[in-house]
């Protein structure tokens, strides 16, 4: 069965707050985040558990994509090894999704998430701009089989890529 996981960098944060973990959401970063959501509604249909770390931005991220993608926040679910931590910590998350679950995004932070993205679908990503999504998918994988270049990524985008017309 296949699976598919969106990857997303938190919105961009506060510098002023301290401690980092306390570092909110700036207004701009909450618009980039319900803007995002909003343009890829259609392609981040179904999805069934939300995985953040326990940072404040990746809270509000994940709360902002629940509320424009009208998803109950009750699939979300705060990992607090995300925070500060390497890909391998990203990889224990995603290798720990249930089985009953096909659509997982989660929500963290650079470089590990742009560093996870590239591993998983050996894509040259590079830096992921605050608030951008990366969507691959795997094919006959459970879960715990999800490892190095074994995701093909469908979608990369960023809140820069979204033209606004006034």
């Amino acid at each position: 069965m296949k699976k598919t996981l969106f990857l997303v960098r938190h919105a961009q944060a506060s510098s002023s707050v301290s401690p980092d973990i306390f570092r909110p959401l700036t207004p701009s970063g909450m618009i980039d985040a319900a803007r995002m959501s909003r343009h890829l509604a259609d392609k981040l249909a179904g999805i069934e558990l939300l995985l953040t770390s326990n940072s404040e931005r990746t809270r509000m991220t994940t709360q902002v994509f629940c509320e424009q993608l009208k998803l109950d926040e009750g699939m979300i679910q705060e990992e607090a090894s995300l925070y500060e931590s390497t890909p391998k910590y990203y990889l224990d998350a995603v290798n720990a999704i249930p089985e009953n679950i096909t659509v997982a995004m989660l929500v963290g932070h650079n470089p590990s998430i742009s560093y996870f993205a590239e591993y998983l679908t050996h894509e040259d990503i590079g830096s992921m701009p605050t608030c951008a999504v990366v969507g691959m998918t795997f094919e006959n994988l459970t879960w715990a089989e999800v490892s190095k270049k074994t995701g093909h990524m469908f979608i990369y985008d960023s809140p820069d890529s979204i033209i606004s017309i006034t």
